[in-house]
């Protein structure tokens, strides 16, 4: 009974379906969940997954189950706890710790260590870029530069956080995105000299290999950065771009002088010219850098103005 039933009610959908359809031979297939006519293109009905019934029992999980475990792009996200205790709060007994001791060793010996250093250091390097506001096409640079760190073993007996940082300032010079290196340091939480030291390997061994142009920061690129976060007009900005661009040309020697120096200093005569008044506290603190750097750099661009 239960099987005519069931019959008549396919044979009631096709009919349906067969009236529904305009073109004279229809030719139905399913196609991303919808029943779709390939000769006209209609839509003729969608495949709903219906409420599904729980499972109680191992046997009902593995018998219900659709989906696989997650991986991670660098191997299997599973790790064996070394906890006393399962998945109801039951203690486990002294066969059961005999045994998880005996998979974790086993699961730890198949596991290579780059595996290990990448489960560490991808978690490190998504919590710095969001930290930082970084876009996505730098996190994937920063993280391809660090997987030939890793690779090449470059992390051994050196810190990781460093590698981390520096890969990710490479990245950003690399594509010319206006962060200082102060700022990726303190983000990172980790001494300057570090990320300096291995910022040079990562320059010298990483990015030939991979045909990057690593792209030291311009005082042009500051100028806008240190404007916006001081909000100040775009009319005033434009006028320190147009002070830096004339004392250059007048003879301004950059080399051997810190960027964010000149740029702070334009950034403050610009100011100051054009009735938006900023400190030299508050610009010294925006371009990290000292106020006697802020006041010799103003000296020697109005000397070459």
């Amino acid at each position: 009974m239960s099987y005519n039933y069931k019959e008549r009610l396919r044979m009631n959908a096709r009919s349906s379906e067969e009236s529904d359809i305009c073109c004279e031979n229809p030719s139905i297939e399913s196609r991303e969940g919808d029943n779709v006519c390939l000769n006209c293109g209609m839509i003729i009905s969608r495949n709903l997954v219906g409420n599904e019934r729980r499972a109680y029992t191992v046997e009902e999980v593995n018998k219900r189950r659709r989906t696989e475990p997650r991986w991670r792009e660098f191997g299997p996200r599973t790790m064996l706890p070394n906890s006393k205790i399962d998945s109801k709060g039951r203690l486990i007994g002294a066969k059961g710790k005999t045994l998880f001791s005996r998979l974790s060793k086993i699961q730890n010996s198949l596991i290579s260590s780059i595996e290990r250093n990448f489960w560490e250091a991808k978690p490190k390097l998504k919590m710095l870029t969001s930290k930082l506001n970084v876009p996505e096409y730098i996190k994937e640079t920063s993280w391809k530069i660090y997987s030939v760190v890793a690779k090449k073993k470059l992390t051994m007996g050196r810190s990781i956080d460093g590698f981390i940082a520096a890969s990710l300032y490479a990245a950003i010079r690399v594509h010319e995105f206006p962060r200082l290196l102060e700022e990726v340091c303190e983000a990172s939480m980790t001494p300057r000299r570090t990320v300096h030291r291995s910022l040079g390997m990562v320059v010298k061994e990483v990015l030939p290999e991979l045909n990057l142009k690593y792209k030291p920061i311009t005082a042009e690129q500051l100028v806008f950065r240190f404007g916006n976060d001081l909000d100040l007009p775009m009319e005033v900005q434009k006028i320190a771009i147009q002070m830096l661009v004339q004392a250059s040309k007048n003879g301004l020697l950059r080399t051997g002088k810190d960027p964010k120096g000149l740029a702070a200093s334009v950034i403050y005569m610009a100011a100051k010219a054009g009735n938006c008044r900023k400190t030299q506290a508050e610009v010294s603190e925006i371009a990290k850098v000292t106020e006697v750097t802020l006041r010799s750099r103003s000296k020697q661009i109005k000397n070459k103005l």
